[in-house]
């Protein structure tokens, strides 16, 4: 843990904030805080920042709605800069995007990196601009019914391999389950965020063991 008074706020009293989403590691925006905003937010533990523009304390979400939970903060080697982690309500940015980050300027064909959001993402864009020959696009136009089947023949293969322990097989079938289960998310209406909550709302100990260990 870092004393507050270690932080290296610039000449303005502000220091920069990057934030970031708990679930995906997406980064959603980046602010400026004081003193007394960075205080607040631990206090609330909701993100507040200081408005450079208006002047004034910023408590994030409060017109809006899309409240950002803080997970954790942690500074920089420098002590001039944080990091904080939050669980969101709605989009980080004014516009409606899900982050503020989201004019590609570059993207490297080579080094392309892969996250659970960015094929979300392109999950989505197969169901609203379906393309033939697409697979995803295939599942999306048969229905619920049978993305629901895929979803249970995966589970299956998951079992079969996990039961002979074969690592290399139970990782393969793993993640052919986790795709189906994003095209039924994406089916649904159901975000990386909505599970990402549900998650972090059950306790760290399971009630089971809770249970075992009052017996």
């Amino acid at each position: 843990m870092i004393d507050m008074e270690k932080l290296k706020f610039d000449e303005k009293g502000l220091i920069p904030a990057i934030v970031v989403d708990g679930t995906s590691g997406q980064v959603l925006t980046l602010a400026y805080m004081n003193r007394e905003s960075l205080a607040i937010s631990i206090r609330e533990e909701r993100t507040c920042f200081w408005s450079r523009s208006r002047q004034e304390l910023w408590r994030k979400g409060e017109t809006s709605g899309a409240v950002q939970h803080i997970i954790d903060i942690t500074a920089d080697c420098d002590c001039d800069a944080l990091v904080i982690r939050v669980n969101k309500e709605g989009p980080a940015c004014h516009t409606g995007a899900e982050s503020c980050f989201h004019n590609l300027l570059f993207e490297s064909r080579e080094n392309a990196a892969f996250s659970l959001q960015g094929l979300m993402e392109l999950l989505q864009g197969r169901k609203d601009q379906p393309q033939e020959g697409s697979y995803t696009s295939y599942l999306f136009d048969k229905g619920l019914d049978k993305i629901l089947k895929k979803v249970g023949e995966e589970a299956t293969e998951v079992i079969i391999a996990g039961k002979a322990e074969d690592r290399k097989e139970t990782v393969y079938e793993i993640a052919d389950l986790a795709y189906h289960v994003m095209v039924l998310m994406l089916q649904l209406g159901i975000s990386l965020e909505d599970v990402g909550r549900e998650l972090a709302s059950r306790h760290v100990i399971d009630k089971k063991v809770k249970q075992e260990k009052m017996t």
